[in-house]
């Protein structure tokens, strides 16, 4: 069986918000597209407490895309973002949030960041998805989100190394870019980690 993953489609990560991936929103309208043609459709959700430690304003000194190491592990340095029980946690408005049937929060140990949905960065501690979905019986993700060099690229990566085959909806995703072209090597990364790269629009076909 096949099961959507929808990365972290929330309000910081949109243009208008603490983290503004660019043109973020307009993956929302791929998103509501894709789920009515999945059983299964899962979204993760960044959920990190108050002054987490991937946080610049934790760190005196510090500015947000500063590098420090979090875990045994680099970690850039980012503006507050989608702090628990805040707006800029929530869901975009216009995400349908009907199919969903399972929601990975993500990023909630305030020493540790979690980019993936299946286990904080220093791959110690399991979100417990890797679980839920084989119960499930999904041997198949199709991934899409936000952002294509971060959350999106460490989510396919974890996934092709627990055996799932990955396919990544290059039209529902959107990059930060940090250093430009950034969006575009995670794409090669995860195709050559051994993920199929398609548009949307051929996702009815796979």
């Amino acid at each position: 069986m096949k099961a959507l993953v929808l990365v972290d489609l929330q309000n910081d990560f949109m243009p208008w918000g603490a983290l503004p991936v660019p043109d973020g929103d307009a993956v929302v309208p791929v998103a509501n597209a894709l789920s009515p043609l999945f059983s299964l459709v899962v979204a993760t959700q960044d959920w990190h407490p108050a002054g987490h430690a991937s946080f610049a304003s934790s760190h005196p000194g510090r500015s947000p895309g500063d590098v420090v190491m979090l875990g045994g592990t680099q970690q850039v340095l980012w503006p507050d973002h989608c702090v628990q029980h805040t707006p800029g946690a929530s869901f975009h408005s216009g995400l349908d949030v009907v199919p969903i049937g399972h929601v990975v929060r993500k990023g909630s140990d305030p020493l540790v960041d979690s980019y993936s949905a299946f286990f904080d960065n220093d791959h110690v501690t399991s979100t417990g998805l890797d679980a839920f979905l084989r119960t499930h019986g999904a041997s198949e993700l199709v991934v899409m989100g936000l952002a294509t060099d971060y959350c999106v690229k460490a989510t396919v990566l974890d996934a092709l190394g627990l055996g799932f085959g990955v396919t990544v909806v290059r039209d529902g995703c959107r990059a930060v870019d940090v250093a430009p072209g950034d969006g575009e090597r995670a794409l090669a990364a995860m195709a050559a980690g051994g993920a199929r790269i398609v548009e949307s629009a051929e996702v009815p076909r796979l």
